[in-house]
């Protein structure tokens, strides 16, 4: 077995939550007073990090937790409309059945998580860790570690940001980079992730 536990990222990794992402972000814009984006440059922005994309837009760090916590809200009461992506659930089983662990780490609220989850796919994650930054995650990232008592190298973070592959770098966990989330996978890549997932059924290799 490569791994003993394996930790996702929420948003863009397990829910298909960023066409939702692009249709309230200008809605955000004008609730806290930073740029709109274009609708016809949307693939361009995904190929910037948080930070870079932050800058673009005029977003002060500061103003960050409040506009998480408002997309949370705004996420909480559109949740019916947000879906897995598939073969998530297919794979969180299969990880399961083969002895590996399963944890989530995300900064999304720990209510919508479970929401677009369901029951069945909760009760499979031994630890959520929910609502921090996201650029807090690698303190996380350890809690979770120390959680299932286990080690750095026992371990893989999976996510589709620049943001939680140098959290999982910062606490020298393997990084994988999946191909369908919100950052583009050639800007993930060009930080040399352990692993690279073109689809949610290429996580089912871990177990190998």
């Amino acid at each position: 077995m490569k791994y003993k536990l394996a930790i996702f990222d929420f948003d863009g990794t397990l829910a298909d939550s960023f066409p939702f992402f692009v249709s309230v972000f200008n809605q955000l814009a004008d609730e806290y007073d930073f740029k709109k984006i274009d609708a016809a440059s949307v693939d361009q922005y995904r190929h910037y990090n948080a930070k870079q994309m932050m800058e673009i837009v005029g977003l002060p760090k500061w103003k960050l937790p409040m506009v998480g916590k408002r997309f949370m809200s705004l996420m909480k009461d559109n949740a019916n409309s947000i879906q897995l992506f598939d073969g998530i659930s297919e794979t969180l089983e299969y990880l399961v059945e083969h002895h590996v662990l399963v944890a989530v780490v995300s900064s999304n609220s720990y209510e919508n998580l479970s929401h677009i989850l369901g029951d069945k796919l909760s009760q499979l994650v031994t630890s959520f860790d929910c609502g921090m930054s996201i650029f807090g995650k690698a303190a996380r990232l350890e809690k979770v570690l120390k959680q299932n008592k286990l080690t750095a190298s026992d371990a893989i973070y999976i996510g589709d940001q620049v943001t939680d592959l140098e959290a999982a770098h910062k606490k020298s966990i393997a990084f994988g980079a999946v191909a369908w989330g919100y950052a583009s996978i050639e800007s993930l890549a060009a930080h040399s992730p352990a692993e690279i997932f073109q689809t949610p059924y290429d996580i089912k290799r871990i177990v190998n």
